[in-house]
C-alpha cells in the first residue's frame, strides 16, 4: 500500500486593505453586487465578479427558486455569462463575497462542489487558471492561485475520452 497526500497553499490577508489596488477594486465590486442576488428563501446572497483577460468585467449573483434545485449559484451564473458574451476568453481573476441574514459576513466563503467542478471545467476549456479572491463583507481575504486547487482528484474531460 502507498499513501498519497494532497494539499495546497493559499494567501491569507487580514483585510481588504492589504490587497493590491486591482484586487481590492474587484473584491469591493463583489461585495456590492451581493445586493443584486435573488435569495428570498435563504437570505444568503452571493456576488461574484470576474476580470477577463480582455479587460472586461462580468458579474454574477445567486438566483434562488421556490423549486430549490432550480436555483443557481453566483459563480455558475458568472461562468455562463462569460461563456455567452465572451466565448473562449479566459478569466484572469474572480472575486466572491456574500451577505447573510443569519450570520456575520466577516469571513471568506468557498465555492460549493458543483461550482468547483464548473470553475475547473472553464479553466480546462480556455487552458488558463482562474485566480480566486474569497471574502465576506469584512475580515480575512483568501487568494487562491487556481480554482482547480479546490477540487483534488477531480472528474475531468479526460475520463470521457
Amino acid at each position: 500500500m502507498k499513501e498519497n497526500k494532497s494539499e495546497f497553499s493559499y494567501e491569507v490577508y487580514d483585510d481588504i486593505s492589504e490587497l493590491n489596488d486591482k484586487d481590492a477594486r474587484l473584491l469591493k465590486k463583489a461585495r456590492v453586487v451581493t445586493k443584486e442576488a435573488y435569495a428570498p428563501y435563504s437570505n444568503f446572497r452571493v456576488g461574484a465578479v470576474a476580470i477577463l483577460e480582455n479587460g472586461e468585467t462580468v458579474t454574477g449573483t445567486n438566483q434562488e427558486n421556490a423549486s430549490f434545485p432550480v436555483g443557481i449559484c453566483a459563480e455558475r451564473v458568472l461562468l455562463g455569462t462569460v461563456a455567452t458574451l465572451h466565448p473562449q476568453v479566459p478569466i484572469d481573476t474572480m472575486a466572491i463575497s456574500f451577505t447573510s441574514g443569519s450570520q456575520e459576513s466577516d469571513h471568506p466563503i468557498s465555492p460549493c462542489g458543483m461550482c468547483r467542478q464548473a470553475l475547473m471545467e472553464y479553466e480546462s476549456r480556455v487552458q488558463k487558471p482562474i485566480r480566486l479572491i474569497l471574502s465576506g463583507q469584512t475580515g480575512k481575504v483568501f487568494v487562491i492561485k487556481t480554482a482547480s486547487m479546490l477540487l483534488p482528484l477531480a472528474f475531468t474531460n479526460k475520463e470521457l475520452g
